[in-house]
């Protein structure tokens, strides 16, 4: 049983029909926040009701792409130009797949826009890749699963 759980070191993320290679996609995350409210008179609790939901942004991190990206291509125009246009949002697919390279897991994140792009340190004496980090804030997110595994997530 436990060999049929999926692992994370296979997946891709798709953007306007591109697909991408990244190191490392962090910040796939929901939570409810909560607000602490104390009953009248009564001073041994704090009742915590549920507010709005949050979600972190969406992280990225590849080796540095020196031909062109639609990806980078668009975080360079989105913060290139500051506010003088409207921000262009864009549904972003991170796929998790299995050994034979299908789509077990899809998670959609509807309206997200670059907010942030750097690059590693650049050091002489290391010879490491020069890793490029992506932030993307997005409105909100989907699940979809494939239905052989939908009982490990349920």
């Amino acid at each position: 049983m436990a060999s049929s759980y999926p692992v994370g070191f296979y997946f891709e993320l798709s953007f306007k029909g591109e697909d991408a290679a990244f190191l490392e996609v962090s910040g796939i995350s929901k939570e409810i926040n909560l607000e602490e409210i104390t009953g009248g008179g009564e001073n041994r609790f704090k009742y915590r009701l549920p507010t709005v939901s949050t979600n972190q942004n969406l992280i990225l991190k590849r080796a540095l792409i020196a031909e062109g990206s639609q990806l980078v291509d668009w975080c360079a125009s989105t913060m290139g130009e500051g506010l003088i246009n409207p921000i262009e949002t864009h549904d972003v697919s991170v796929h998790l797949l299995n050994e034979g390279g299908q789509v077990l897991v899809m998670w959609t994140f509807f309206n997200a826009y670059p907010v942030k792009y750097s690059i590693s340190d650049l050091k002489s004496q290391e010879s490491e890749l020069v890793i490029e980090y992506m932030e993307l804030a997005y409105t909100y997110f989907e699940i979809s699963q494939d239905t052989s595994i939908a009982d490990l997530f349920t």
